[in-house]
């Protein structure tokens, strides 16, 4: 080929793929586990033409991504944020998923011929070995093909030409780093983490079935100390662009929530939060043009309406809303803002409907 040679993968100089940014994107584990998903399903895009992905509306069937036709076979993409390591604490849930999405499979009506699993992480030996052992078994009882896409198979992929895209939008240099003039995520300390505990947005969490909250939390404290800021300072264009942002969260939970409430019978509401969030997620852009927040401040403003008594996640949340105490620690403090008189503006009580201002701001 002469002095010039065709180019062929990442150009050397750079930055390596860490699945660890995928924390840092999306401000904890939990986010993480979303936003590694939806890597999953735009690098399978990229790389295999004519494949799709599944939105959890209220579930996903176990799909996160499926090439074919879900009348007939399919080859089906599963993500799970195992890492750093995938290890004998993960079997369970690697069994249970397999088992739903045949389960699904067959509910649905649809044929199931290859299940890929997609991890960020390498199994370590004793998995290896379990892995090996359970994929040929599972083939041979079930007629179909497993397959794993580990750390090392995901990182073969996305230095591909076809994943160039996929591969600078989540690992590139500024990935794990905020936008400029985006603010700062602050951790909360220890008795803030502990006084939050109390705190409305995280008993509607629990009820809805959350056991893990410590990112939540964390989206939360960033969220109120940003709304605190921005009414403290009182500039009319951030004040007003709040006020959007609130409404907009707000907005993307109402039209979840009611859809929910049709589709779904459980009290719970199984897969709300998550649809919310992956909702607030994909219009992040747009809910914080005018207050420089990141994805963590984005999904704490989420928290702060649900902490405000004007949302939750079961079906009856407004009875668990009535029966909380109000406390001005774990309150999220002031509501929408009007621009014009720059004053907090008060929210209904959701059990009689009368105006209630959690916190104002002196």
């Amino acid at each position: 080929m002469g002095a010039q040679k065709a180019r062929t993968g990442v150009e050397a100089g750079e930055p390596p793929i860490s699945f660890a940014v995928h924390q840092v994107r999306a401000g904890g584990e939990m986010g993480a586990r979303d936003d590694f998903e939806t890597m999953i399903g735009q690098l399978v895009t990229a790389i295999r033409p004519g494949s799709r992905m599944i939105s959890a509306n209220p579930g996903d069937w176990g799909i996160d991504a499926f090439a074919g036709d879900l009348g007939g076979e399919v080859v089906v993409w599963q993500s799970k944020y195992f890492y750093p390591v995938v290890a004998k604490k993960h079997h369970q849930e690697i069994r249970d998923s397999f088992n739903s999405v045949c389960a699904k499979a067959d509910e649905q009506g649809h044929v199931l011929k290859q299940w890929i699993l997609c991890v960020p992480a390498d199994m370590d030996a004793p998995t290896t070995k379990w892995w090996d052992g359970w994929k040929a078994r599972t083939q041979k009882a079930k007629g179909l093909s497993i397959d794993l896409w580990d750390a090392n198979r995901l990182r073969s992929y996305l230095i591909t030409p076809d994943a160039t895209n996929v591969r600078r939008h989540f690992y590139g240099p500024a990935a794990g780093q905020p936008e400029a003039g985006t603010r700062e995520i602050v951790l909360p300390d220890p008795k803030r983490v502990e006084e939050m505990e109390s705190a409305l947005f995280v008993r509607q969490l629990k009820a809805a079935g959350h056991v893990e909250v410590g990112s939540a939390k964390r989206q939360f404290f960033n969220a109120d100390l940003m709304a605190r800021e921005i009414a403290d300072k009182s500039v009319p264009s951030e004040v007003a662009a709040l006020s959007e942002a609130d409404a907009h969260v707000h907005m993307l939970w109402e039209d979840r929530f009611n859809d929910a409430c049709i589709e779904v019978e459980d009290a719970d509401l199984a897969g709300l939060h998550g649809a919310v969030m992956n909702d607030i997620r994909d219009a992040h852009d747009t809910i914080t043009s005018g207050i420089k927040a990141s994805r963590v401040h984005a999904r704490g403003l989420m928290h702060r309406v649900v902490d405000d008594r004007r949302a939750g996640w079961i079906r009856d949340w407004r009875s668990l809303a009535k029966d909380h105490p109000v406390s001005s620690h774990t309150a999220s403090g002031p509501g929408p803002v009007d621009a014009c008189t720059m004053k907090v503006i008060p929210h209904p009580d959701p059990a009689t409907d009368a105006t209630d201002t959690v916190v104002t701001l002196s």
